[in-house]
């Protein structure tokens, strides 16, 4: 099963588990949770093959059917109003009830392996100081602000999947996702790389708002997808894997590679604040024990995941 199987990892989680479902003779079932399966297979047709079965629902308090449910992927988190204070109780409420729902069902099914896809937010800010943060870091969100209601849901979230393995047994993987480009990537939020994106394929400029040295690294959503894939079926439980790119970049950096490969070029970068003397800010993972442990590899450098991104969306 996975929830969250309309957004952007669910989609590739389906369109790869399709592949290797066809390619490989599994036999395998695919239960997906959305809120709207007719709307969602209408707009994504390739997605509509026999070896899905939707389940309607919300992630807080969906039915499934009866039946064994032998893994599950729990990707469904709601961004809607991320960063927003009035939005921080729902968005909070959604990642704990939700986790809390998919734990249950974990239990009464006797599901072999549970992957959380949690994310680097639990960590809180990153010391300007270490370049690429590792799974041994204690820090955490700053609860002053509105997104450690992010964050600090993520962090009860792997919490709760330590509890329901000692009390219950449930085996429980976890993915400590940083940022990602490929298709299927949000283009109408408040991350960086979906907004740059969008802007370039419609020919309009990238205005970056602050100073454009914030540092970040993009996987690409293939390579995210075997690393999400490998975690659940050969992660160790409960031991968290930061998954990402190590390749860092500057925010600037990467709304110039993405110009660049706008249509005939027209698309500026626009920088709107001078920089300042501060030290840069970091939002990139070490990823050393998922090479090491798991084998795991980045396949897809980042001008080539922009040049993948940006021909899907002009095509």
């Amino acid at each position: 099963m996975v929830t969250g199987g309309t957004g952007f990892f669910g989609k590739w989680m389906l369109e790869s588990f399709a592949y290797a479902n066809e390619t490989m003779a599994l036999n395998a079932t695919m239960l997906v949770l959305s809120r709207d399966p007719d709307r969602f297979v209408a707009a994504h047709p390739q997605l509509g093959k026999a070896c899905f079965r939707y389940v309607q629902g919300d992630i807080t308090s969906f039915e499934v059917p009866e039946g064994p449910v032998d893994l599950i992927v729990h990707a469904a988190t709601d961004m809607s109003g991320y960063g927003q204070m009035q939005q921080a109780t729902r968005l909070y409420d959604s990642i704990v009830d939700g986790t809390r729902r998919v734990l249950d069902l974990a239990k009464e099914c006797g599901t072999t392996s549970v992957l959380h896809t949690g994310s680097g937010a639990v960590y809180g800010v990153q010391p300007p100081e270490i370049t690429h943060i590792n799974e041994n870091y204690k820090g955490a969100p700053d609860l002053s602000t509105a997104g450690a209601a992010y964050g600090e849901g993520k962090r009860v979230a792997e919490l709760m999947a330590n509890v329901y393995y000692h009390n219950h047994g449930v085996p429980s993987k976890i993915a400590r996702c940083f940022a990602f480009i490929g298709p299927y990537i949000p283009m109408d939020g408040s991350f960086a790389a979906g907004n740059f994106v969008k802007a370039a394929t419609e020919g309009k400029d990238i205005v970056i708002a602050g100073d454009g040295t914030p540092y970040r690294s993009y996987l690409y959503a293939a390579d995210l997808t075997i690393w999400l894939w490998h975690i659940l079926l050969r992660g160790e439980n409960l031991r968290p894997y930061n998954v990402g790119s190590d390749e860092e970049v500057t925010i600037e950096e990467l709304a110039r590679l993405i110009a660049a490969q706008s249509a005939k070029g027209q698309t500026q970068v626009q920088v709107l604040t001078p920089r300042g003397n501060q030290p840069a800010q970091r939002y990139v993972p070490s990823v050393q024990r998922a090479k090491e442990e798991l084998n795991l590899n980045i396949h897809t450098n980042l001008a080539d995941a922009v040049k993948r991104t940006m021909e899907f969306y002009t095509r």
